[in-house]
C-alpha cells in the first residue's frame, strides 16, 4: 500500500490540458489587433495636429476665437453622422442614405415648426423619429430581406431624395419662420463652447461606452469579424443589424434637426453628396470597411481631419476642387492600409500560434 502511494508521489505532475493554453493566444491576438489600430488613431491625431499647426503658421487667424468656433460647428454634424455610420460598418454593412436622411428631416422639421413656437426638444424628437423610420426600412431589407446593403441604401438614397423634391417643389424653409428657441440651439454656447459640438461629443461618448461595455455592443464586432462564427455562437445577427441601421437612421435624423438649428434656412437636398464624406471619415478613422475593427473615437478623428482639411483649403485660398480630390485619395489610402495591416496582423498571429 505504501509502495503504491510512494510511486504516485514520485510521478511527474501532469501537463495542463490543451484548453488551458487557449486564453493566452486569444489575449495575444486581441492585444496585437488593439495595438495596431490604436497606433492608427494616434497617427490620425498627429496628422490633424500638424495640419492645424501648419495652417496656423500660414494664417494665424485660423485659430482665433471665431475660427475655432467655426471649426467645431462645421465638424459637429459630420462627427455625428460618422458615429452612426461606424456602428453599421462594424457589422460589415454600409449606409449610403445618411445624407439624404439629413436633408429630408431638416426640411420636414422646418416645415413642421415654421411659423410656430415649438421647442427645440420637439424638433429633435421629430427629426430622430423620422430618421429611425428610414433606418428601420433599410435595416429590414438588409437583415431580414437579405438584400445587399449597398443596393438597399443606394436605393433608399434616391427614394428619400425623390420624396423630398416632390414634397418641397423648390420651396425652402427661411430662418425668419423658425422659432427662436430652435435657432438658439444652433448658435448658442456654454462657457464659450457652442452647443452643437457638445451634443456631438455626448452622443459619441455614449456610443463608445455602449460598444465597449454592453454585450450587444460587443456582438456587433463579432458579427463584422466573422458572421458565420457569430451565428454559431447564438448571436441574433438579424436583430443586431436591424438595430445598427435604426441607430444610424436615428443619428442622421437627429443631425437633420441640428442642421435646421444651425443654418435656419434649409432646402430638401441639404447635405446632398455627404455620403462619400461620411464613409471616408469612418474608414480614414480606422473602422475597417470589412467590419469588426475600429472605434467611434477613430471615426470622429477622421471626421475632424476631413473638416479641417476643408477649412484649411478655404483659409489658404486653394481651389475647393482639391477637397474632394484629397477626400477620395484618403479613402483609397485608408482602404489599402487596412488591407495591408490586416494581412500582416493575420500572419503575425499565425506565427505566434505556432510557437
Amino acid at each position: 500500500m505504501s509502495t503504491a502511494l510512494d510511486r504516485q508521489s514520485q510521478q511527474p505532475p501532469q501537463s495542463p490540458r490543451p484548453t488551458d493554453e487557449k486564453p493566452g493566444p486569444r489575449r495575444s491576438a486581441r492585444s496585437l489587433t488593439d495595438l495596431v489600430f490604436r497606433v492608427r488613431e494616434l497617427s490620425i491625431g498627429g496628422a490633424l495636429a500638424l495640419l492645424i499647426f501648419g495652417t496656423w503658421l500660414a494664417n494665424p487667424g485660423f485659430l482665433d476665437d471665431q475660427g475655432v468656433k467655426d471649426l467645431l460647428l462645421n465638424s459637429a454634424i459630420l462627427v455625428l453622422l460618422a458615429t452612426g455610420q461606424s456602428v453599421v460598418v462594424l457589422t460589415r454593412n454600409i449606409d449610403l442614405s445618411v445624407g439624404s436622411v439629413v436633408g429630408l428631416t431638416a426640411f420636414a422639421c422646418g416645415s413642421f415648426v415654421s411659423g410656430t413656437q415649438h421647442s427645440a426638444a420637439t424638433v429633435l424628437l421629430l427629426g430622430t423619429g423620422l430618421g429611425v423610420l428610414c433606418g428601420v426600412l433599410s435595416g429590414l431589407l438588409v437583415s431580414f430581406g437579405r438584400v445587399p446593403a449597398l443596393v438597399v441604401t443606394l436605393g433608399m438614397l434616391y427614394v428619400i431624395q425623390g420624396t423630398g423634391h416632390v414634397w418641397a417643389h423648390g420651396r425652402q424653409i427661411n430662418a425668419a419662420n423658425v422659432p427662436e428657441g430652435v435657432l438658439r440651439l444652433g448658435s448658442g454656447s456654454v462657457l464659450g463652447v457652442p452647443y452643437l459640438p457638445l451634443i456631438s461629443a455626448l452622443v459619441l461618448a455614449a456610443t463608445a461606452y455602449y460598444l465597449r461595455t454592453y454585450r450587444s455592443g460587443r456582438e456587433l464586432y463579432a458579427i463584422g469579424s466573422n458572421p458565420e462564427a457569430a451565428r454559431l455562437a447564438g448571436i441574433p445577427i438579424r436583430r443586431r443589424v436591424l438595430g445598427a441601421y435604426a441607430f444610424s437612421g436615428a443619428v442622421a435624423g437627429f443631425a437633420g434637426a441640428l442642421w435646421l438649428a444651425r443654418f435656419g434656412t434649409v432646402v430638401a437636398d441639404a447635405a446632398n453628396g455627404w455620403e462619400l464624406t461620411v464613409v471616408s471619415a469612418v474608414v480614414v478613422g480606422g473602422v475597417a470597411i470589412t467590419g469588426g475593427v475600429g472605434t467611434v473615437w477613430g471615426a470622429a478623428l477622421g471626421a475632424l481631419l476631413l473638416t479641417t482639411i476643408g477649412s484649411a483649403l478655404v483659409v489658404l485660398k486653394v481651389n475647393p476642387f482639391w477637397e474632394q480630390a484629397i477626400t477620395g485619395a484618403l479613402l483609397l489610402a485608408a482602404i489599402s492600409t487596412d488591407r495591408v495591416v490586416r494581412s500582416r496582423t493575420t500572419e503575425a498571429l499565425r506565427k505566434r500560434s505556432r510557437q
